[in-house]
């Protein structure tokens, strides 16, 4: 699926940042703002891009947006 992130910084120094995932909405990949399927006002600034991740995530520290998550299930 393809998402972007919304990195949430740690509030422990000794800890990693977390990674939210979320279903983008529009056309241009490489857009500085990305609209996500989660809200229809908010979106992600400065976006990484869009980049392929699986429904199921493994990797520690990183998960979907629940909301989104959702969205991309029901769609599939």
């Amino acid at each position: 699926m393809l998402a972007v992130s919304e990195r949430i910084p740690s509030r422990q120094t000794d800890q990693p940042d977390e990674l939210i995932w979320h279903k983008p909405v529009g056309g241009d990949p490489d857009a500085t703002f990305q609209a996500i399927a989660c809200s229809e006002e908010e979106g992600i600034a400065l976006s990484s891009g869009k980049r392929k991740v699986p429904l199921r995530l493994s990797e520690p520290g990183q998960r979907w947006c629940s909301d989104c998550l959702t969205i991309a299930r029901r769609k599939k």
